[in-house]
């Protein structure tokens, strides 16, 4: 499983600064959307190949997981 690398506050500080462009701005908020969007397919996706052992482990049922997976990408 990928691990994701978090970006330091500061340095997405930067963009919040005077001067910064707009288009600057925008594709960052984007690029973490998308990246917010895949993290949620991703982790849907294995909650939906748990056994369900794994997910008394975690406190779901399998109804639960069912549907949580379910969810489309964009929904939190």
């Amino acid at each position: 499983m990928a691990h994701t690398r978090t970006i330091p506050t500061d340095a997405l500080g930067i963009l919040a600064q005077p001067g910064t462009p707009v288009a600057a701005q925008l594709a960052v908020k984007f690029a973490v959307l998308v990246t917010t969007w895949a993290t949620r397919r991703r982790t849907r996706l294995a909650l939906s190949r748990l056994e369900p052992w794994q997910l008394r482990d975690v406190g779901l049922t399998p109804r639960d997981a069912y549907i949580e997976s379910r969810r489309v990408f964009w929904w939190s």
